[in-house]
């Protein structure tokens, strides 16, 4: 495997599931360590803001449209990684619970339930699976309502019943914000009054995620959704409470794919051979594949998509420490074979998978920097 581009997670060091950790050790929760050095003397309360797809490098190209993140950046400039799969419910999880994506076992968009032909994509996902069972590790949120710490989440209405919102964040108040207002308004009455009793506020933020996928990164839309990021921060960080911080922080960067650089699952029979399952996403392939069927589908990949991708036995990308620990109940998660893209390549599938999905033009999930690097940006109150 070429070491090119190729981003390790730094889970229990410097990732996005030792945020909330160190937040709750600042916060005075028992139990936790502030891995991440935050050193916030005197905070009570504390916001996080997640605004998904803002990589460490999308900062470059948001910030003329986006000057209070440009500010934070400037002020407080810090880099973590993500998990692996570089992907929203993967990210989202592992932020809630402070657990590497083997251990909590939401390995992807779309993961193929053990034991049945099904694939289950996270963000559609209701009650079935039942989350509590699909995910069992406690979310940080339970473990820090236990000791009387007051948490809340605020996101959009249509998740708040949602097996991800289950599964990344149970245990929270959970406040419904349709709009930039609303989130700002739910994360600042989550957050209390200053000289009240600590609290640990959440939000997040999808649209420039959204807009990076269906139109491009810095396009149009993407850079409309930077403005409203940006509206986000003003209201927040100019109703924080004076004992009060805020962490800004991603899910994941995201690149274009070039029609050029897309392999068609669906249109290749060679592609296909010997495969039962196809599930992940097209940056990173969990192929599933027939009895007997491992060492040729892992050949025949190898050979297609060539310097395009790193094909590996299952076992082997979870001996180099990608995923983290893996137990045994979440394995069978993983397809037999993985397919990881390099550069700016992709495998779509168009049919096997809602046809949109084959149609956007950003993608994410893989191991390169511009995937994997995210900010963790802190401020304090204004004044």
């Amino acid at each position: 495997m070429s070491e090119r581009d190729q981003v390790l997670p730094r889970y229990g060091a410097d990732s996005l599931m030792d945020v909330l950790p160190s937040a709750l050790a600042t916060l005075g929760v028992p139990g936790f360590d502030d891995i991440l050095g935050l050193r916030l003397d005197g905070v009570r309360r504390i916001a996080v803001l997640l605004i998904d797809g803002l990589g460490w490098h999308q900062i470059p190209t948001a910030a003329p449209f986006a000057p209070n993140l440009a500010d934070l950046a400037a002020r407080a400039p810090r880099m973590i990684t993500t998990g692996f799969p570089s992907t929203t419910p993967t990210s989202l999880v592992s932020l809630g619970t402070g657990a590497s994506p083997g251990t909590h076992g939401v390995l992807g968009f779309r993961v193929a339930i053990p034991g049945t032909d099904t694939v289950l994509t996270h963000t559609h996902w209701r009650h079935d699976p039942d989350p509590a069972t699909w995910q069992p590790v406690p979310t940080l949120f339970e473990r820090a309502a236990a000791t009387g710490l007051a948490v809340s989440v605020a996101n959009r209405p249509e998740f708040t019943h949602s097996g991800l919102t289950m599964a990344a964040n149970r245990g929270a108040d959970y406040r419904p914000a349709s709009d930039v207002d609303e989130l700002a308004a739910g994360v600042l009455a989550g957050l209390g009054h200053a000289g009240g009793p600590p609290a640990l506020s959440y939000g997040y933020f999808p649209d420039l995620d959204r807009y990076g996928h269906v139109f491009g990164v810095d396009s149009e839309p993407w850079r409309a959704a930077a403005v409203q990021v940006d509206a986000l921060l003003d209201r927040v960080l100019d109703g924080l409470p004076a004992d009060a911080a805020l962490l800004v922080t991603a899910d994941h960067g995201q690149l274009d794919v070039p029609a050029e650089h897309r392999f068609d699952f669906d249109a290749d029979p060679r592609l296909q051979a010997g495969v039962r399952v196809v599930a992940g996403e097209p940056r990173v392939r969990y192929l599933h594949t027939r009895p007997g069927a491992t060492q040729d589908v892992l050949a025949t990949w190898t050979e297609i998509l060539g310097d395009a991708a790193w094909v590996a036995h299952r076992e082997e990308v979870i001996a180099q420490g990608w995923f983290g620990p893996v137990p045994e109940r979440n394995l069978e998660r993983i397809g037999e074979v993985v397919a990881i893209c390099h550069g700016t390549h992709a495998v779509v599938a168009p049919t096997s998978e809602h046809a949109i999905k084959a149609m956007l033009i950003a993608y994410h999930g893989s191991y390169s920097a511009v995937e994997m690097e995210i900010p963790l940006l802190v401020s304090r109150a204004r004044g």
